[in-house]
């Protein structure tokens, strides 16, 4: 094995997040600017047999969980080659999605050995859905939760809080976990990115959230990893569990052990860092890129890519300067 990749704050990564396109059947405002978006042009893209290598490399550097983003990965026309390659990999493989199309994929991901799926759904109100997304595709996103579920998979919701949106839905999303036991409940903490329109008073923060659900439900929190992006809880009784991402209010850097690849192959070391490194255009050359990953994660700030306190008025001006969440990789 390779030297594994590590920080100056001796932080091992070893979670990859490969995203396969920037293109998606949504338009969550949130993600996605409501201005005419441009999307990479396909020969940007890293083609399946370099996502193959560029993931092989990450895993000989010690990479133990792979994770598939877009975009919605799903709409890539060669996304089930590209789910076989990578599940032949010695390392366990999920994916973010939308869930549209999953139904079409079950077999690739079976025989992938995915045993779990983080779903996006900001809404179980379909006007809501709607208004959210822009599309009217609410049915087939609760049927393929169902089918996944139905197919012993283990399904985790994604669900954005924005005040003025969808707060007064949290508890009913707590709900859902209480029968069934492969069903898992996440709620997002409004991040700032380019275009997306974020504002602090949009944030329902971590203790807002669980002052909420305390209301109406008694739980307990659970013990974690300490690179887990979630503090995770569950209700007296309750069969699965809800979780909190504080992205803003409550960050998880101290622990952190994610690497991100855009569809366009560059390295990023935080979500909010503006800086990337280009693997693809080496890689293509034939070059071994091993080295521009250690250098590059030599550089990462402790935490938010080194940009200032989320709550300071500037934060906004300097997210703005990242790249738009859906070209990054949810």
């Amino acid at each position: 094995m390779s030297q594994p990749i590590t920080d100056t704050f001796g932080r091992k990564h070893t979670y990859l997040r490969i995203s396969l396109t920037d293109k998606c059947n949504l338009r969550c405002t949130y993600c996605m600017p409501q201005e005419d978006m441009q999307f990479m042009p396909s020969k940007w893209l890293m083609q399946a047999d370099e996502i193959q290598t560029l993931a092989g490399i990450f895993v000989d550097m010690g990479v133990d969980k792979i994770r598939l983003t877009g975009g919605e990965p799903l709409i890539r026309k060669d996304a089930s080659q590209i789910i076989r390659n990578l599940g032949s990999l010695s390392t366990s493989l999920t994916l973010t999605t939308n869930a549209v199309f999953v139904d079409q994929f079950i077999d690739d991901l079976k025989n992938a050995d995915v045993r779990s799926l983080n779903v996006s759904l900001d809404t179980l109100n379909e006007q809501s859905f709607k208004n959210i997304t822009k599309r009217d595709h609410f049915g087939k996103t609760l049927d393929s939760i169902r089918l996944l579920i139905s197919e012993g998979f283990i399904v985790k919701i994604n669900m954005v809080v924005m005040r003025g949106v969808n707060e007064q839905e949290v508890n009913d999303f707590v709900r859902l976990t209480l029968d069934e036991p492969n069903l898992h409940v996440r709620f997002i903490e409004f991040m700032p990115f380019n275009g997306n329109k974020w504002d602090m008073s949009k944030i329902v923060s971590y203790n807002d959230l669980l002052a909420d659900i305390s209301t109406q439900f008694t739980f307990r929190k659970l013990e974690g990893d300490e690179s887990d992006t979630a503090h995770n809880f569950r209700v007296d009784g309750g069969k699965g569990t809800f979780g909190i991402i504080g992205t803003v209010t409550h960050p998880f850097c101290s622990g952190c052990n994610r690497i991100r690849l855009t569809a366009d192959g560059k390295l990023k070391n935080c979500l909010f860092d503006t800086t990337e490194a280009d693997l693809l255009t080496p890689l293509r050359r034939g070059e071994d890129v091993r080295a521009l990953i250690h250098a590059h994660f030599h550089k990462k700030h402790f935490a938010h890519g080194g940009h200032i306190n989320f709550s300071e008025k500037n934060a906004r001006e300097d997210y703005e300067q990242n790249r738009r969440m859906i070209s990054i990789g949810g």
